[in-house]
């Protein structure tokens, strides 16, 4: 007989979506409790730039990894895997339903895929020893290292991410083996709840305008201000928090290298292409139901098209039959 599992509801989609909202009336209607899947969302101080979801727009209903990890902290998708984990246990533990809000589609996919990160293969010095000579003799070397090593993720990993190329061959000198082979172990590996995975899709042209309207409004909403505190906090530029879209485009009108409405132009466009990115994650990924958005259909329309398309799979367990 086979075991049915817990249910968890997952919302995604490229950023300006309106994933917020939607999550939040779902929560409601489906007493939900909302865990965000935003690798951006997880720092304090960064309200404005991340668009973190304010209090009066969460309307009461508790959202679980926002605003908990400092700017200079290093939070690994791992550590997201271990501490959403833990969430969506104890909402099922109050009988509601765990709701996964976000466009990371790396914290989403450890998630509802059988993603391990638990082993203990990583080991600081190699990685600091392989960085060194990345510097010294090119990362085409480290990469034409890995291609003979570990072919299978060679083929997988661009040329130029030098980062995933420096783990590759970490793993393959602390094992022995190649990385892809425990990729293959961990594809048979159980993934304990029955994600239900629906995605809000646009039209390019209206989501783009989108964007621009937020970023004008995360303008008039402080941003620029937001940004000169965390670097009078101490807050390097070069932190992963700093380097997100929102904060780095203002980094060189901060700096009086450029006009600020030359960084708001560039704000606007790598906040596009961001978005299209996301959308680029997304359309691969077959078990999406993508619901169709536009910006007729107000809050309660788009929830009851939520209900219409994936109602259904979001039964009770014992009513599951």
């Amino acid at each position: 007989m086979e075991v049915k599992k817990p249910k968890v509801l997952v919302v995604l989609g490229p950023t300006a979506s309106g994933k917020t909202a939607l999550g939040v009336a779902l929560a409601k209607k489906l007493d939900g409790e909302i865990i965000s899947a935003d690798s951006m969302q997880i720092y304090k101080y960064m309200n404005i730039g991340t668009a973190r979801v304010a209090l009066e727009e969460m309307q009461g209903i508790p959202h679980h990894l926002v605003d908990f990890v400092p700017p200079d902290e290093d939070f690994s998708v791992a550590k997201y895997k271990a501490a959403a984990l833990e969430a969506i246990q104890t909402i099922l533990s109050k009988g509601k339903l765990p709701i996964i809000i976000g466009g990371t589609g790396l914290y989403i996919n450890s998630l509802s895929l059988p993603w391990d990160f638990q082993r203990k293969d990583n080991d600081e010095k190699i990685r600091w020893r392989l960085t060194a000579e990345a510097e010294v003799m090119g990362k085409e070397a480290l990469y034409d290292r890995l291609k003979a090593v570990d072919p299978t993720t060679a083929a997988i990993v661009h040329p130029n991410n030098l980062n995933r190329i420096i783990r590759a061959l970490e793993i393959y000198e602390l094992t022995g083996k190649p990385k892809s082979y425990f990729d293959e172990e961990t594809k048979k590996q159980e993934v304990p709840y029955d994600y239900v995975m629906l995605g809000l899709d646009w039209d390019r042209e209206t989501l783009y305008d989108r964007i621009n309207r937020r970023v004008e409004l995360m303008i008039e909403e402080g941003l620029i201000e937001e940004t000169k505190m965390l670097v009078e906090r101490g807050y390097d530029w070069n932190l992963t928090a700093l380097k997100a879209i929102g904060y780095k485009e203002l980094k060189p009108y901060l700096e009086g290298t450029s006009s600020l409405a030359e960084a708001i132009t560039i704000l606007k466009r790598d906040s596009r292409h961001y978005a299209k990115r996301q959308m680029t994650w997304f359309r691969k990924d077959q078990r999406i139901q993508w619901l169709k958005m536009n910006e007729a259909r107000n809050v309660e329309g788009q929830v009851e098209e939520c209900l219409k398309l994936i109602g259904p799979q979001l039964k009770p367990i014992n009513e599951s039959e």
